[in-house]
């Protein structure tokens, strides 16, 4: 991937919604052992402010959480207290798993430090953390994709559902089933799990217990169906989505999933009942829309998306209300922005961002205080 700046950034943090982030631009050995003990660097702009564009009438303050190497996915504890996030940092070569607090302090490791994960997440009592890894198919990372086919996902076999606490003890199991699962979050009632999984052969939504018991299918349309969030009360649940229709679409989609692969350039938001009943597609955008999240209230869902950028390169967080209506776009920064959430509280949120950077193409996790 060695393109221009704009270009690996995006490559990178793309590969992020299904796999977690790829390397940082420093470019090190994916298939390389991790090796050496745990490297975080507090540098100077850990913990600092900076003020939001002008035209983010959304964000107070910003407050800079990490500050080199790729790191995304940032998600809130119950308490809203805490991070889990997913980084590629020294001495790692792909994405681990990590914890800290709300200025960016006592970053630790999660996860085992072999193989790649992505997609972490509190349970309720923030007393256990699930998410995805290939550890047990292998120490080393797994390779990245041959883009010779254009841009797209590696959807490895390897991932499987992982609990453990959250200074990385107890690991445990969650999924047995072979082909992927990840993607995994928790219904804020704090009952169920909701993830996306090829058990099935084709990649669809599922639901289960917090022990992995009753497993439940919610989607079956031929396509992705992928990144799903609960709402606040925990009946519904947002997603993105692409379900081809015409035959040689549905051929090539067919013939990238034999090959654990997917092309992810058009992704619309979708919505559904928790019990997958009333399934209906929010935005048609006809570009990258995903990671979406549910405003605080309920009746807006905030996501990020490459609309309105010619060239597809630009990613911004836009917010629109449950039946499509009213787009509003809420971040105006170069490069990317993606990857939202409200916390708990329903004040504190959190994204993802190429903003004041060290480095050109890193992406970093920032703070801040919710301006409706």
């Amino acid at each position: 991937m060695k393109l221009n700046t704009v270009i690996v950034t995006l490559l990178a943090v793309l590969t992020t919604l299904t796999l977690g982030c790829a390397q940082d631009g420093a470019g090190p050995d994916v298939n390389s052992e991790p090796t050496g003990d745990l490297e975080i660097t507090m540098s100077s702009k850990v913990g600092t402010t900076i003020q939001p564009n002008p035209q983010e009438i959304h964000f107070g303050e910003l407050t800079m959480l990490t500050d080199g190497g790729e790191n995304a996915e940032a998600y809130f504890s119950f308490a809203s207290d805490k991070l889990v996030f997913q980084s590629t940092r020294k001495p790692y070569a792909c994405d681990q798993i990590f914890t800290m607090n709300l200025d960016g302090s006592d970053q630790q490791l999660v996860s085992t430090g072999t193989g790649r994960t992505t997609c972490a997440y509190y349970y309720p009592e923030d007393d256990w953390i699930v998410y995805a890894s290939t550890h047990e198919g292998g120490t080393a990372c797994p390779p990245n994709p041959d883009h010779s086919r254009g841009y797209v996902w590696p959807l490895y076999p390897e991932y499987d559902l992982y609990l453990a606490r959250p200074d990385g003890s107890e690991i445990s199991k969650l999924t047995t089933t072979p082909g992927y699962d990840a993607e995994a979050t928790v219904s804020p009632t704090g009952d169920r799990v909701v993830f996306t999984s090829m058990r099935d052969g084709d990649l669809d939504i599922y639901s289960m217990n917090l022990d992995g018991t009753d497993v439940v299918r919610l989607t079956d349309e031929i396509g992705y169906d992928g990144g799903p969030f609960y709402s606040p009360d925990g009946t519904k649940i947002i997603y993105r989505g692409r379900h081809p229709e015409d035959p040689e679409e549905i051929a090539d989609y067919q013939a990238l999933l034999a090959e654990n692969l997917i092309r992810p350039s058009r992704l619309e938001i979708w919505v559904m009942d928790a019990d997958g009943s009333n399934q209906r597609q929010i935005t048609d955008l006809g570009v990258a829309a995903f990671a979406p999240f549910f405003h605080p209230a309920g009746e807006k869902i905030i996501f990020s998306s490459n609309h309105g950028d010619p060239s597809g390169r630009e990613f911004q967080l836009f917010m629109v209300d449950l039946d499509g209506e009213n787009l509003e776009q809420i971040t105006f920064s170069d490069g990317f922005d993606g990857f939202p959430m409200f916390a708990p509280d329903g004040e504190t949120f959190v994204f993802c961002s190429n903003r004041n950077n060290t480095k050109d193409g890193e992406t970093n996790v920032f703070v801040t205080k919710w301006k409706d």
